[in-house]
């Protein structure tokens, strides 16, 4: 059976990336190791929560994740194994597939306006090198579309 390590952050914009995967007919099965990636605490908030309760926070945030990634998953066969990102992805990436001799890795991570994704494995590359182009060009090109509009 492969393994595929599968990053995921959003449960709606993953399912859209596995479904052509997952579901299809005749496709082989997979064992999923599915790693959620929560969110940063904002600072202001972090320094109030003991570390414990962070550490519980970043669980139940993962689990309502998984639970509405893996019925897609299982229903056609599929087996998942749970994983909880913490620290570098791309030395997770290392270790998960030392761990489960995975043969790919899938970054289904819901891209972020304005702010680049940390790679998942050394190999990869960010979309743009530090994400400096991608607001200038969006208030270019709204400012281009207002120009049309106002004639």
């Amino acid at each position: 059976m492969e393994t595929i390590i599968v990053y995921v952050d959003e449960a709606r914009w993953a399912q859209q990336q596995l479904a052509p995967m997952a579901g299809a007919q005749g496709a082989p099965v997979f064992r999923w190791v599915l790693v959620a990636c929560p969110p940063r605490m904002a600072r202001h908030v972090s320094k109030w929560l003991t570390q414990s309760a962070r550490k519980a926070w970043r669980e139940k945030w993962s689990a309502q994740l998984f639970e509405q990634v893996e019925p897609m998953l299982r229903k056609r066969g599929h087996s998942t194994v749970r994983v909880i990102a913490k620290g570098a992805l791309a030395e997770l990436t290392k270790e998960l597939v030392g761990r489960h001799a995975a043969v790919h890795v899938l970054d289904a991570r819901r891209p972020k306006f304005g702010q680049p994704l940390a790679p998942v494995s050394e190999d990869q590359k960010p979309a743009s090198p530090d994400g400096t182009w991608e607001v200038p060009a969006a208030v270019a090109g709204m400012g281009a579309m207002l120009l049309l509009a106002a004639d």
